[in-house]
Formats: structure tokens, C-alpha cells, sequence
């Protein structure tokens, strides 16, 4: 069951799994469909290498150039939010959240064309593959 909160545009997800078995399970649908994973950030083994503390945080980025380039053609600063992006955290009660953006959101935020915005309206069908 997902939640929106519609004044930021992210889409909040919550997983049944840690973050590193999230990410795993998402990467693995990713890999499986050809889309290239372009970053992992461990947020927490970075906080700990200058010794703070983080609850477990992953910020996984990943997409097709051939289906973001044609976005970034038609208007360059959506740059800002490509590639696409899944953050997994847990929540100071255990909780685990997957938090990405919302296509709408990105289509009125950048004036994006309905044709192009189906190039980038995939996490939640990834998502859901990959939890359910």
C-alpha cells in the first residue's frame, strides 16, 4: 500500500524487508529487465566513515539512457532528477520505506509531455514485481 504526499511529490512505500534485501530485490528486477544500475549509496557506511550514526539508508539510481535522453532533450533541468531514484531507510521505529518520485509530479514540475512521461513512469510497476 503505497501513501502520497502530494505538497512534494514523493510516494512513500513501505517494504516488509530490511533496506539492503529491499534494494536487493529491487536491483534483481532492474538487472533482470536490462536497466542499468548507475549508483548504490551505502548513506550509512558513508555517516560511519566520519564516525556518525545512521540508521540503515540506501539511495539506489538507475534508468535506460535511451528512455531518459529524450526527456533531458525536451528539457534539460529535469537532469536534476535522472537518473530515477529509490531511497530505502528505516524509520527510527523499525520501519522500512521506500521513497521515490512521483511521475506527476515531474511532469508538471518540468511541463513534461503525457508521450514523454511514460518513459520514466516505471518505479511503481518495478517496485511492486519486486515486493509482491
Amino acid at each position: 500500500m503505497s501513501t502520497m504526499n502530494a505538497s512534494n511529490g514523493i510516494i512513500s512505500q513501505p517494504s516488509p524487508y530490511s533496506v539492503t534485501e529491499s534494494i536487493d530485490r529491487l536491483t534483481a528486477v532492474l538487472q533482470a529487465k536490462s536497466i542499468t544500475i548507475f549508483a548504490l549509496i551505502d548513506q550509512q557506511a558513508e555517516a560511519k566513515k566520519v564516525g556518525l550514526s545512521l540508521l540503515p539508508t540506501q539511495l539506489l539510481l538507475f534508468g535506460k539512457p535511451e528512455a531518459g535522453t529524450p526527456l533531458m532533450v525536451a528539457e534539460p533541468t529535469i537532469a536534476l532528477d535522472l537518473p530515477l531514484k529509490v531511497l530505502a531507510f528505516e524509520a527510527a521505529d523499525g520501519k522500512v520505506w521506500l521513497i521515490y518520485n512521483d511521475t506527476d509530479y515531474l511532469k508538471q514540475r518540468f511541463s513534461l509531455s503525457d508521450e514523454l512521461v511514460k518513459n520514466i513512469d516505471v518505479i511503481a510497476p518495478l517496485i511492486h514485481q519486486a515486493f509482491f
